[in-house]
């Protein structure tokens, strides 16, 4: 880091143009080029990448014509050449939308802080913190929520189960008693089976009698003519 004792001594131009490569863009260094050492085309492609990674922390899709008017360049081609050469250098990442003119931005380096952007940043820090914490205890709720759920859904299906094996219980014992009430004595159904019921049975024997009768008398019937 640069002693800021240097800002007052004979070294302050140097000074100024070190705070311009942390803090500043080229366009800063435009402003103030009669007041400041002279850069190199090296020094001013850099100080270059740095200005389109402070635009990058602004605007992920930056046209064209900002780049050409912040980096001062002639045209497009040059334009297109700096920006390959940083993603080359690894100082960001995207892509040249040639068809739109602009420049899609996905990942860029940090660049140092000033001591007055610090307040700026404990307050973003703290809001993001706050959100968090919105988040967490809205997903703590929804937990809650699908907990009980669960636990409902786990006491009806028992409660279903319970009804469904009593009822089992409940038809098999109808149906053992049905069974019981309408079977009969096989010893009681085998003397059914062996005693004739009263009135017909009765009758056929009479008939088989008077049917045995009627052939002796014929019998004797034709002995008799013979």
């Amino acid at each position: 880091p640069v002693s800021p004792q240097l800002a007052d001594s004979e070294f302050s131009p140097v000074f100024r143009l070190l705070t311009i490569f942390a803090y500043g863009t080229y366009a800063d260094y435009l402003a103030e080029a009669a007041n400041l050492p002279p850069l190199t085309e090296a020094q001013k492609n850099k100080l270059r990448h740095l200005s389109v990674v402070t635009l990058a922390a602004k605007i992920k899709c930056i046209p064209y014509s900002v780049l050409l008017e912040q980096l001062q360049l002639k045209n497009v081609r040059q334009l297109e050449d700096l920006v390959i050469e940083a993603v080359y250098a690894d100082v960001l990442r995207g892509s040249l939308d040639q068809r739109n003119q602009r420049l899609e931005v996905d990942y860029s380096i940090g660049r140092d802080i000033r001591r007055e952007e610090l307040s700026t940043i404990t307050r973003t820090l703290q809001e993001w913190c706050q959100g968090c914490e919105v988040v967490l205890s809205g997903i703590e709720e929804q937990v809650s929520r699908a907990n009980q759920h669960k636990e409902q859904q786990l006491a009806l299906k028992q409660q279903i189960e319970s009804e469904v094996a009593n009822l089992k219980k409940t038809i098999k014992v109808t149906t053992a008693a049905a069974a019981a009430a309408t079977s009969q004595d096989p010893e009681q159904h085998l003397t059914e089976l062996r005693e004739p019921a009263p009135g017909t049975n009765q009758r056929q024997t009479s008939k088989k009698t008077s049917k045995a009768k009627g052939l002796r008398g014929s019998a004797k019937i034709w002995s008799k003519s013979n």
